[in-house]
Formats: C-alpha cells, structure tokens, sequence
C-alpha cells in the first residue's frame, strides 16, 4: 500500500500532539504543517501558509496530491474549508461550517440546545448593548456574559457586579475587543459545580467516546485570573464513575448527535461539548467542533489505537466498525507560559532543557508558541525561541494520576526560558474532589 500523504493545519500544541501520534502510524509517509512550529519541524515538514489561507493550503494540497487534510483550529472550520476542500474533491477530516456553528456562534448554540432540549444554563441573547444592560440590572449575580463568536478562549466574562458586566457588554458590543464579527452577545446564568471536557469521534451518525478530562482555563491558581486558552489538563478524571459518564453519553453526546442529524447539519470531527457537574446534573456550558488544546496533548499520550485509521473511518461514515482502545494509565500537560500571557508578553527568549527532560521515557513535550531562530550564518547554532503565549506542553503519563503530575513537574525543571510561567496545581482540585465523593 502506497504511504499516505498527510497535511496538518495550525501551529500550536494540539497540531504537534496530533502530528505526533499521525507520525507514529505505518502507513504515513510524508507529514506537512501549515504552518507549523518549532517542534513540528522535527517530525515534518513545516510549510509557510497561514492557517487561514484556505486557497494558498487549496493549492498546496493539490500540487502535493495530499491524501488527507486535518483541518484542527477553530477559526479555520468557521471560515469554511472543509466546504472548500471538499468542493475541490479533495480529503479532508474536519466539520462543515454550518457543523462548526456550533463552536463559531455561540447563539446560535444555545438555542440549538434549546430547541432540542439540551441541559445548559438559562440565557437570554442580545445585539443591543443598551438593552443587554437593562437585562442586567433585574439578574442576580454573579453572572456570565459571552461574546458570541470565537475569542481564542478569552471570550467568557464571569461578572460579579453590575458594573464588570456593563463593562465586559461594553467592550464585546461597542469597543470590539474581540472583532468586529463579535456582534452578539449571550447572557447566562452562573452555575456552579466542577468543570470538565468531554470529546468524542463522529461521522456524522455514529459516536466512540474519549476518556474524561479536565483543563485549567485560569491563568493562576486556584483558578484565579484571566482566562486563557487552558493552562493544563489531566485524563480521565478520578471523581466520573461510570454511572456519571454513561449518563453524560446519553443524555448529552448522543442527543447532540443526533439533534444535528436531524437538522440536517450531521457532524464529522471531534466534538467537545464543555460541561460542568451542578447539583441538579451535568449541564453544556459550551461546544466545541474540534479538538481541545491542551486536552489533545493528554489524550494523545493515552491513545493507542493508529489515529490515522479513526480519521479515516469518520470520512468513510464506518466509526461504529472502527476499535478504538485507550492506555489503562493516567495522563496530564502542564502548560509553560510566557509571563504576561494573555494579555502582553516578550517573544524572542531561548528555549533550553528540553532534551534533557525527554529523556524520561513517560516524558513528551509538545511545542506551541516556538519557533526556530533562523540564523544567516551556518556556523551558529539556530536556537529554539518563544513564539507566543502558551509556549510548551509538558505531557507525561502514569499508572495514577499523582504519579503523571510528579513526572510532569520534575521534567518542568529541568526547562527554562526567561519569564517562563505554570501554575503549580494542575490537576490538584480533581484529586480533592476524588478524596470527598
């Protein structure tokens, strides 16, 4: 059998780990990144197309003759090119842009989940700042304001006073901050309880679901601060039994599924609906049409199964026939951060450790914001340098789950850059949370 040709699109955590786990199956040959980072490099080749570029990555693929695209990044589904590359009868893996809407509006979300009786909190949407301010002032709080379309994870605003949320109404409707497409806004409850992450593979009409898993979307500890695009994660989680997951699968994945099947909308991908467990049950904060990054940096390292083949049997509608077997083991990523991330911070700052702390068999490390210095000298060493603000993901695994965090953070000390930033606590509240139930 001729070796498969295979384009990754994006530049961050999750498209090394998937390239990662791709790179390890038999009937790979060729792997490119678009555009790819500093560890992407090592397993491909990295390409200079923007991840939103879809006729430059239409062209490419093409002259390539790729065999298969996996279209990872959010922005990139809403903009439609798994529509585009199909139109060009080219393979690709990833929903359409009526699928991904429900990711890429969070409006038109909630009230899918609404017509379809779907467990979320209770909300009310709004255009009109004025308006949203009048609903404001007769709702308790603390309460959640949402900008509607993507905000690369920064666009939830728990608001514990009238005055944040009048001024979070302010800045998604009037200021902007997170675009101009960001014209909507969802006004929610505030539900309290753990929050987790659920994925699972479909193809439309058939599902096989991930293990649990949590993240750690605040930037400090004790999730205190902004929020981020997740500064950890752990899998599967030690306080969902199975009784909790079971129900979670019926009342949630596959009323999900099924409900976009009969819209007319069936989604072939990974869905990751956001939950969290209140005292009244598990409830969709939110869906996401993709992986979640850094949860894909975890699952990868507990993921036996060849990707390549589940990728393949989502394509071809065949998932309910496709095995799909997960490491017995606990897992976890504890992502290194440059300081100042996310709002403002310095790239440019060398990277230094990671070889050392890969030696560590239970060790991988998964690159984000880096990138290889380029150097016109060919005598000087090219230095790997910060590139943004998740910069690594330093995944490890473990028969338990204390066992993967000590691995993970010893292996974080052997790391260094300047200004380099983690939160000390991952994973430290579901292991509470296991000792109480």
């Amino acid at each position: 059998m001729q070796k498969q040709k295979i384009l990754i699109i994006g530049s961050g955590g999750r498209e090394h780990a998937i390239g990662w786990k791709v790179a390890q199956s038999p009937d790979v040959g060729q792997i490119f990144f678009a555009p790819g980072n500093g560890g992407t490099g090592k397993i491909g080749i990295n390409v200079d197309i923007k991840a939103t570029d879809i006729l430059g990555l239409l062209e490419f693929a093409k002259k390539e003759k790729i065999d298969l695209t996996l279209a990872l990044p959010d922005d990139l589904l809403a903009l439609g090119i798994v529509d585009e590359f199909k139109k060009a009868g080219l393979r690709i893996w990833g929903p359409t842009k009526s699928a991904a809407k429900l990711e890429w509006s969070k409006a038109f979300s909630k009230n899918f989940m609404k017509k379809h009786k779907l467990p979320t909190a209770k909300f009310e949407i709004f255009t009109d700042c004025e308006k949203a301010k009048e609903y404001v002032q007769k709702q308790s709080f603390p309460i959640v304001v949402k900008a509607s379309g993507l905000a690369l994870g920064k666009g939830v605003i728990i608001a514990k006073t009238k005055e944040e949320a009048f001024k979070a109404l302010e800045n998604i409707l009037v200021k902007k901050v997170f675009g101009n497409s960001n014209n909507e806004v969802v006004i929610e409850e505030f539900l309290v309880g753990p929050e987790i992450s659920i994925h699972m593979f479909s193809d439309g009409k058939n599902y096989k679901m991930f293990p649990t898993s949590q993240d750690h979307k605040k930037i400090g500890e004790n999730d205190i601060g902004l929020n981020t695009g997740g500064m950890g994660t752990i899998a599967p989680l030690p306080f969902v039994n199975s009784e909790l997951f079971k129900n979670i699968e019926k009342e949630i994945v596959a009323q999900t599924i099924q409900a976009m099947q009969k819209d007319s909308n069936s989604f072939l991908g990974v869905l990751y609906p956001g939950l969290i467990l209140t005292q009244d049950g598990p409830k969709i904060l939110e869906y996401n049409a993709r992986f979640g990054d850094p949860e894909t940096q975890t699952y990868m390292r507990l993921l036996e199964t060849d990707i390549l083949d589940i990728f393949n049997a989502c394509i071809d509608g065949t998932l309910d026939k496709q095995k799909i077997v997960w490491k017995k083991a606990s897992a976890c990523t504890v992502v290194l951060a440059s300081s100042g991330y996310p709002e403002n911070y310095e790239k440019g700052k060398v990277i230094s450790g990671i070889e050392e702390a890969e030696k560590n068999a239970d060790i991988v490390i998964f690159h984000a914001g880096t990138k290889i210095e380029k150097s016109t000298r060919q005598d000087l060493v090219q230095n790997l340098i910060t590139n943004g603000g998740r910069v690594l993901g330093v995944s490890a695994v473990g028969n338990t789950l204390e066992e993967a965090l000590t691995k993970a953070y010893k292996a974080i000390e052997k790391i260094s850059f300047q200004d380099m930033y983690y939160r000390h606590d991952i994973g430290q509240s579901a292991l509470k949370i296991s000792k109480i139930i």
